[in-house]
């Protein structure tokens, strides 16, 4: 599979597209017009790549919908070098747009399928995070804590406490929170177990699945 001018146009579009949807972090527009999202997903969605909805990929899980991964990345405020700690790797693709923000990503993907294909994916085509894991993302990596931010890629239906408590103060922990439709959640914390909520809209997302190791 190559990454051909026209895609680069279609990518332009896109980013175009989410502009125009209120996406204003030029760091995030820049990182969505680089990654060829068309890799990231089964040939058959090639002609869908740079459409702004998400996709089928393997095993029951979707490729997120650009706004939704652009939407989710600008609430993290991420600077380069930042330690961001992904839960759900999926097809590897929100994990390839943090890479490009200058983040170090550790990302939890608890379906083991997915996991080995994002693995051996996202260094193939110049993606390095810092570490891919297969587990379970309600517990967080507490081994690698505190992290600057941290973003929930699947909808949960509470927010797992872990998380809160593996974000630096400061720092900003991104969740859609709900069974059928979520409520994009933002906390930042502001002390040791003080922390300021921010909702921001409804979304849908494939659930965050739990205790299947």
């Amino acid at each position: 599979m190559k990454d051909t001018f026209k895609h680069k146009g279609m990518r332009q579009q896109l980013v175009d597209v989410l502009a125009t949807k209120g996406i204003k972090d030029k760091a995030v527009l820049n990182a969505i017009g680089k990654i060829p999202r068309h890799l990231f997903m089964d040939s058959g969605f090639i002609d869908h790549a740079y459409v702004d909805k998400a996709f089928p990929i393997a095993a029951d899980q979707t490729i997120s919908q650009p706004y939704t991964v652009a939407f989710q990345s600008e609430l993290l405020q991420i600077q380069p070098g930042h330690k961001v700690l992904e839960i759900g790797t999926g097809s590897g693709y929100q994990c390839a747009v943090l890479i490009e923000l200058g983040a170090k990503v550790y990302s939890i993907e608890r379906q083991q399928e997915l996991f080995k294909k994002t693995s051996k994916f996202l260094p193939k085509i110049g993606y390095r995070a810092k570490k891919l894991i297969f587990g379970d993302g309600y517990k967080g990596l507490e081994e690698e804590a505190p992290f600057d931010s941290i973003i929930v890629t699947a909808g949960a239906p509470f927010v797992p406490k872990p998380l809160l408590s593996q974000i630096k103060v400061g720092g900003r922990l991104v969740i859609p929170v709900g069974d059928d439709v979520q409520t994009m959640t933002l906390f930042i914390r502001k002390g040791a177990k003080a922390f300021e909520k921010h909702e921001l809209g409804e979304f849908r997302f494939v659930p965050l699945l739990q205790d299947k190791n």
